[in-house]
């Protein structure tokens, strides 16, 4: 299926049947994935997903609904599924109340996009895989190829975004239970790359055979994987939102308000190059926005519902206000002296259960996992069992931060809920003086 031809049948078809006071917006999502699962380092299941789907929405003065509808791929079919689905918005819109906060963007602006669309060659990748694995208990899941995105409106916007990228996750188990965890992403498989994650992956394991070293609860040295570092950035940077800082709502309050601040080795920005979600959403073009510059609080995510509410300026951002493509600047620490510098502590390689114990404050709480290790003098020394941490993201990204790697790492999303995720992260490790454990 060509995509795009695709779209733009459908959205001339649209353009054809519209009424005299009526408007649209005609949202697009297609992909054409491979999905690889491993087990003992072999291939289990395999499969190929190739999937569309459009969301109309239809506008008559101030009332507006929407439908989504699953696409087969063949135009003429789908576009009577179109049809069907706009007598039924014309059923309901009439009767609907008026939305007192719809502000419609009807600029007729356009974007066109390509990331990473070289075809991923999935064959050479599981070939490597299978071949670089023997001998390990290797468990993983492969995700790879081309996504695209599309929005027209009748007021004459049109997006067009294509990206390819792939995703591995794998986990290398030893014989007493015990796992490294590791993920690989990006545009492009680099064989040599994977080799590095896959060597540094077995380095770990061979310490999970050694006895665990118990730890009491408290503060203590670490140092966070960018992998780890995710799981945190996740569960806060929705706190970006006008609409949660407009309500009080966001951890990022007090920081907002200027009761708190964050180290200046902490710049952060929602940027539109180098990532692979989208220029556009439904509101129009998306801004690049410095989120964070030095410790200090600068950009916030509005939408054009946000913007009318509370008497802000939009810039792009999608009706969640969740950053797409965030990346934090990295420092001045090699990752050859990752453990020189953490010197005694602890060498986190990845959290889960993530949660806020306090959101006012910006504590955060959740569980160490897989590759969590004691590290004394420079040197790997024992696993850690799993232990909770509970710690304010003021703390850990404010005084406690004492240095960030120089290379942020892609971070893409492992979702594939209804559709492969098209966000990223990008985020280097970071060395931190205290860390709290409390049980």
């Amino acid at each position: 299926m060509d995509a795009r031809r695709h779209f733009e049948a459908l959205l001339g078809h649209l353009e054809n049947q519209m009424q005299a006071g009526e408007g649209f917006t005609l949202e697009y999502q297609a992909e054409a994935s491979d999905f690889i699962r491993f087990n003992h380092a072999r291939v289990r299941q395999a499969g190929k997903v190739q999937q569309a789907y459009a969301t109309l929405a239809l506008y008559q003065g101030e009332r507006h609904g929407e439908f989504e509808l699953a696409l087969s791929g063949v135009s003429e079919d789908d576009q009577l599924r179109l049809d069907q689905s706009l007598q039924r918005l014309r059923t309901v819109l009439p009767t609907l109340a008026d939305d007192p906060y719809l502000r419609l963007n009807r600029e007729a602006w356009r974007s066109e996009t390509a990331a990473g669309v070289a075809t991923q060659d999935s064959a050479a990748a599981i070939s490597q895989i299978f071949e670089a694995s023997a001998g390990l208990d290797l468990v993983g899941f492969y995700a790879a190829g081309p996504q695209y995105q599309g929005f027209a409106s009748s007021w004459g916007a049109f997006g067009w975004h294509a990206a390819s990228s792939f995703n591995l996750e794998f986990s290398l188990f030893h014989e007493n239970g015990q796992a490294v965890k590791s993920n690989y992403a990006g545009e492009r498989w680099d064989a040599q790359a994977f080799a590095g994650k896959l060597a540094f992956a077995r380095e770990q394991l061979e310490h999970l055979g050694k006895p665990a070293h118990k730890l009491q609860p408290g503060a203590y040295r670490a140092y966070l994987t960018p992998a780890a570092l995710e799981e945190l950035f996740g569960l806060f940077a929705w706190g970006f939102s006008a609409q949660a800082l407009a309500t009080g709502g966001s951890p990022l309050q007090r920081l907002f308000a200027g009761s708190a601040s964050l180290s200046n080795k902490v710049t952060l920005e929602e940027r539109i190059e180098g990532g692979l979600a989208s220029a556009f959403t439904r509101e129009g073009p998306r801004q690049p926005l410095r989120l964070l510059s030095a410790g200090q609080p600068g950009e916030r995510l509005v939408s054009s519902r946000s913007a009318a509410e509370y008497g802000l300026l939009a810039n792009g951002a999608g009706s969640g206000e969740y950053p797409l493509s965030l990346r934090m600047y990295g420092g001045e620490l090699d990752e050859r002296e990752i453990l020189g510098r953490l010197g005694t502590g602890l060498y986190i390689g990845n959290l889960w259960y993530g949660n806020f114990s306090d959101l006012p404050a910006g504590r955060l709480t959740g569980m160490t996992r897989f590759a969590t290790f004691w590290v004394e003098d420079g040197r790997i020394q024992a696993p850690i069992n799993t232990m909770r941490f509970d710690d304010s993201l003021f703390d850990f990204l404010g005084p406690n931060l004492e240095a960030l790697t120089r290379e942020p790492e892609l971070l893409l999303p492992n979702g594939t809920y209804g559709a492969r995720q098209t966000g990223s992260m990008a985020l280097p490790g970071a060395l931190l003086s205290r860390f709290t454990l409390t049980l």
